[in-house]
């Protein structure tokens, strides 16, 4: 349930990493407000689900298979979505994330083992073990995962009014620890949206972001949840630096989205990164 009226009839919205849990809500609710939905994701099946729950509660939306790192699968995706909708005026950018290979297991130098420790004891990963690789891959899918998009979908929304939303975070603006190249990434993905928004003013485009607080994904579920599902240690800091005193739930970003893409609303919104973080960015922990 949309939180407030927007007309989005006639618009097609292009939703990158569409089978995901907080874009999937994304779709649905762009859809509930009229918009005809191309739902993307590197898996099919996972895109599928998405489009058909938006079919049967009397939605527009169709699944395409896109891979946000290959430009032909992209343009693939793209060509897909004119010949069944015809047009594309919203482009969220909302595939992303982070990898194992790319996060420490320790917060702080002072959890690294030395060689004083027992030799059997478990090898707990540290900045000086983080994959290259890893962190390439982090930086590539949400920074060049955010650029390609746009290079391809953004020809056709030049002088029409088109919006592009992309999907920053919290760690953009506090880097929090074990998680580097997501933080990273995410700083480059909001800069980027700075960038994009003066680039494409005058051909009439309006750039911006949602930086999310901490929502359970399935990417992060690990970090914030034990096997048996009783919060880890690291939500129960986040949680104590939360004022709203708990983690975020998809329906939350549903405002902060309308609002964004609603030209009536926010024509002269250009730019802006928007927090939805339950308060985590203005609490100091006094």
């Amino acid at each position: 349930m949309v939180p407030f009226s927007v007309d989005l009839k006639g618009k097609t919205a292009a939703v990158t990493g569409g089978g995901g849990v907080l874009c999937s809500a994304f779709a649905s609710a762009l859809a509930e407000c009229g918009a005809s939905v191309a739902v993307l994701d590197l898996n099919k099946d996972a895109a599928e689900a998405v489009a058909e729950t938006i079919r049967k509660n009397g939605g527009n939306a169709e699944a395409f298979a896109c891979n946000v790192l290959d430009r032909k699968s992209l343009e693939e995706a793209r060509d897909g979505i004119l010949k069944r909708f015809g047009s594309i005026d919203i482009l969220i950018n909302g595939a992303g994330g982070n990898n194992p290979r790319a996060t420490t297991d320790i917060e702080t130098m002072a959890d690294y083992q030395t060689s004083e420790q027992p030799e059997d004891a478990p090898k707990l990963k540290s900045f000086f073990d983080l994959d290259p690789d890893g962190v390439s891959f982090v930086f590539d899918l949400n920074f060049l995962g955010t650029l390609l998009p746009t290079q391809v979908f953004a020809k056709e929304m030049l002088n029409r009014d088109g919006v592009i939303l992309n999907i920053s975070s919290m760690n953009a603006f506090r880097p929090l620890t074990k998680i580097p190249a997501y933080s990273a990434a995410k700083s480059a993905v909001s800069n980027f949206t700075q960038w994009l928004a003066v680039h494409f003013a005058p051909a009439g485009i309006r750039v911006n972001a949602i930086a999310p607080g901490f929502f359970s994904t399935a990417q992060n579920r690990a970090l914030l949840f034990r096997p048996d599902g009783s919060p880890t240690a690291r939500t129960g800091k986040i949680l104590d630096a939360t004022p709203m005193k708990r983690l975020g739930q998809p329906e939350d970003l549903i405002g902060a989205l309308l609002y964004l893409v609603d030209n009536r609303a926010s024509g002269f919104v250009t730019g802006v990164v928007l927090p939805v973080d339950g308060g985590f960015q203005s609490y100091s922990g006094v």
